[in-house]
């Protein structure tokens, strides 16, 4: 059984189809790219994914179960979490608060234990300041734990708001153009990145990205939207001398990447 398995969703706005016909599956720990033109329907994708918008047509299955419909705090409890193309951290909280957030959701205390400040409530605190540190560690973020987000520089936010995103324990992971706005070493160290997560952490992960470098270095298998439907489908070798990808998206960028 398929982690993800995605059959023929459409969804359409008024008289627009954003999205037609869209199929793609995934196992546990596959790295797959989503790219296209700019207004593909990429996002759209991730949207119907996270609950923000359910599908008109077509079916979602995650880990056996059907996630259509469902809000987007349900969805990211069925284990799917996701970034943004814009960075949407709490700017104003500390980076340790920002992974405290995403951890706390988890807790099992009841609101009388937070009250009135039972055992088990300090209990689950300890728990969820370690998991923060331990995570903040991982990412070199450790000693800018009591910085305000809106502090750091723009590519230690992305890593916040991957870190963040991690935190929730996902079995898919959803990147939302994660290289904007990063400059070349910034998105070769992304990159790293990215591998890295996917063994450290045993997940699947979906990404748009438009830098053609990041996603032929990575994805094992990508797919190409173009006005809301694929166009191709495959590893990065084919799609770079797919004529039909090159005339909607790639052009020169595919003999350089």
């Amino acid at each position: 059984m398929p982690l993800l398995d995605i059959e023929n969703i459409t969804i359409k706005f008024g008289g627009l189809t954003a999205v037609s016909d869209f199929s793609i599956s995934m196992e546990e720990n596959d790295l797959f790219g989503l790219i296209g033109p700019n207004g593909a329907g990429k996002t759209t994708v991730f949207n119907m994914l996270t609950g923000v918008y359910a599908p008109t047509s077509g079916k979602i299955v995650f880990n056996g179960e059907s996630i259509q419909g469902i809000q987007p705090h349900q969805i990211t409890k069925k284990k799917i979490s996701r970034t943004f193309q814009n960075i949407r951290l709490m700017k104003n909280l500390s980076v340790m608060d920002n992974i405290k957030v995403s951890y706390a959701y988890q807790a099992h205390y009841s609101l009388v234990s937070s009250i009135f400040r039972l055992p088990s409530y300090f209990r689950q605190e300890e728990e969820i300041e370690k998991k923060s540190l331990d995570l903040l560690k991982i990412f070199g973020l450790l000693e800018l734990k009591n910085e305000k987000a809106c502090n750091l520089p723009y590519g230690q936010q992305r890593r916040l708001e991957i870190a963040r995103a991690l935190a929730t324990q996902p079995k898919l992971l959803l990147l939302d153009e994660p290289a904007a706005g990063m400059n070349p070493q910034e998105t070769q160290n992304l990159m790293d990145l990215i591998q890295w997560i996917r063994r450290e952490f045993k997940i699947a992960i979906l990404l748009i990205e438009h830098d053609m470098k990041l996603v032929m270095g990575v994805c094992e298998n990508i797919v190409v939207l173009d006005y809301g439907k694929i166009i191709a489908q495959g590893p990065p070798d084919e799609i770079k001398t797919n004529k039909k990808v090159i005339e909607a998206y790639l052009g020169e960028e595919a003999a350089d990447a």
